[in-house]
């Protein structure tokens, strides 16, 4: 099996990257020093190797690292130890990109679906898609059931929880799931609109695999994971056990020492079919270039991984609908959540305005 090339940004002088990228390459592989190894194998196959290194400006040194693919096993837990791994620790260096050769992207898969699923699921195939969150946790099941309707009741695709909704004693899970389905369903029954609902996994492996059970005796068929605190192990598990089941990601500890678009490219790789994402403008200071390359890293051709769809949000008004979708074209979902909520007595009303300023957009 080839390599992977890891990119690490490295703050550093001139003078000392070179040496900096030779213990990059020995740490994120062998983890000790190389005089002592005389095995032909791990001499050959296992130490890392310096692919180049490339100035990125203002002190800073993209570092490419070659390591071996046979590391990972096909485990989603080890890649994110590879990938990270001891160099994590060192605050002068962070993950900026990864090329995955194809067999390793084949062992992974990518989304049982992707976007034409997302799509079929709401009978949308030429447009944008939009979305809107429950919130805030704290609220019972009810008052949850009755955002859900209302949100339905507007035509929204997608509901998904907030993603601090898990099972709380003020809000059940398996309760809160039933009765915000529930809404979500009876509004769907007298719209003839299509919403799913979906609700946030959280807990160890086989507390996600009940509520699992739960949300698919629901009617449910699409899931919201955050899988940097699920697990990139046990999130790899529940996509290959529920290929029915489309999962959205949240980007939740995602900040720490990762670029934004590699965070998108490798939770399409373990299956996400939709990636939320902090957009420009919002509550949080990502670019406009990070979010077009997230959305690139999600959607793009890729060793025949299916694409997922990109799902900016954060802070975003009806009012920026018509930019966002001049930005992000049809392929992507808009997600409105407080600022719809403001609305109160007439969230209905103001998710059919945001519903019909989609359908009503002119792609280019």
């Amino acid at each position: 099996m080839s390599r992977l090339i890891v990119t690490y940004r490295v703050r550093s002088d001139a003078v000392s990257i070179e040496a900096r990228a030779r213990d990059i390459a020995t740490e994120q592989s062998v983890e000790m020093p190389l005089a002592p190894i005389d095995d032909a194998f791990v001499k050959s196959e296992i130490i890392g190797t310096v692919e180049g290194i490339a100035d990125s400006g203002g002190g800073a040194f993209d570092v490419r690292v070659g390591l071996s693919a046979q590391t990972i096993g096909g485990d989603a837990g080890q890649l994110l130890n590879m990938l990270f791994g001891n160099t994590s620790l060192h605050d002068d260096v962070s993950l900026h990109d990864v090329e995955i050769p194809a067999e390793l992207a084949g062992l992974f898969g990518g989304p049982n679906g992707g976007v034409d699923a997302l799509r079929r699921r709401v009978n949308a195939q030429s447009r944008a898609l939009t979305c809107s969150a429950l919130k805030p946790q704290g609220l019972p099941p009810e008052d949850l059931a009755a955002i859900s309707g209302k949100l339905a009741e507007g035509c929204i695709d997608y509901i998904k929880d907030d993603h601090g909704l898990a099972d709380q004693a003020y809000s059940p899970f398996a309760k809160r799931v039933r009765a915000c389905a529930k809404a979500a369903q009876n509004a769907t029954r007298a719209s003839g609109h299509a919403t799913r609902y979906a609700p946030s996994l959280s807990g160890n492996l086989d507390a996600m695999r009940l509520q699992v059970d739960v949300a698919r005796d629901a009617g449910i068929d699409t899931l919201l994971i955050a899988p940097m605190i699920a697990g990139w192990a046990n999130f790899q598990s529940l996509v290959r056990e529920n290929r029915d089941i489309a999962f959205m990601s949240h980007p939740a500890l995602g900040g720490a020492q990762i670029a934004p678009p590699l965070l998108a490219k490798l939770f399409r790789l373990l299956g996400a079919d939709a990636i939320v994402f902090p957009n420009f403008g919002g509550r949080f200071g990502y670019s406009p270039d990070t979010c077009r390359a997230l959305a690139q890293a999600a959607l793009g051709d890729w060793h025949g991984v299916k694409p997922a769809l990109p799902v900016p949000a954060g802070g975003m008004t009806l009012e920026r609908v018509p930019e966002l979708l001049d930005f992000y074209g049809k392929d992507v979902m808009l997600l409105i959540g407080g600022s719809l909520l403001s609305a109160k007595d007439r969230l209905a009303d103001e998710t059919a305005k945001f519903t019909e300023a989609v359908k009503r957009y002119s792609y280019r």
